[in-house]
This record gives C-alpha cells, structure tokens and sequence, in this order.
C-alpha cells in the first residue's frame, strides 16, 4: 500500500501520459510514481472519457448561481427547504414532547 500524498493535476496528466505511452501498464507506471494500480487506471478511465480536463479535481467546488441552469436552481432550492422542513419537523415533534413531559409532572 502506498502512502496517501496529494497528486497535482500536472503530475496526474505526466503519470497518465507514462501509462499511455507503456502501453497501459498500470503496474510499472503505479510503482514508478509510487502511486497504486487503482488510482492509475482510474485516472487513465476518466482521461479517457473526459480528456485531460477530467483529471482536474472538482472536489467540493460548487458552481455559481449565474453559472447554474434554471433545473439545477430550481434543484438547490428544493434542496433547501426540504431541510428547512426537516428541522421545522424535529423542533414540532420536540415541542410536543416537552409538552407531553410538563403535563405530567
């Protein structure tokens, strides 16, 4: 098992480039840039169906309202007052429990 390092994007594209160019040996390319055979050969998975930009990692990043379709607002909102109904919901029941604990002391 290799140590969990953070890979940049320039290294994953090199890393990916090695794999290619050695025709697709995960594990001679895994142990060259100390790095395990899954991780090449997802990276290689995503270069090859989403090209170089796949490899960016898009992790926790959220697009802008103005880079969002009308769908993917109308979505978020849901998204939002379901939650907003949830803790309305658990503060109701929690009322009533209080409630229900007063009456009978």
């Amino acid at each position: 098992m290799t140590k969990k390092t953070t890979i940049s994007f320039e290294q994953k594209i090199d890393i990916v480039r090695y794999c290619v160019e050695h025709n697709h040996n995960y594990k001679e390319t895994a142990k060259k840039y100390n790095v395990s055979y899954q991780q090449v050969r997802r990276w290689l998975e995503k270069y090859e169906k989403g090209g170089v930009e796949a490899l960016q990692d898009k992790r926790g990043k959220r697009k802008s309202i103005n880079e969002m379709s009308e769908i993917e607002k109308l979505k978020a909102e849901k998204k939002l007052l379901e939650a907003q109904n949830r803790r309305l919901q658990l503060e109701n029941e929690f009322l009533k429990k209080l409630r229900e604990l007063e009456r009978g002391w």
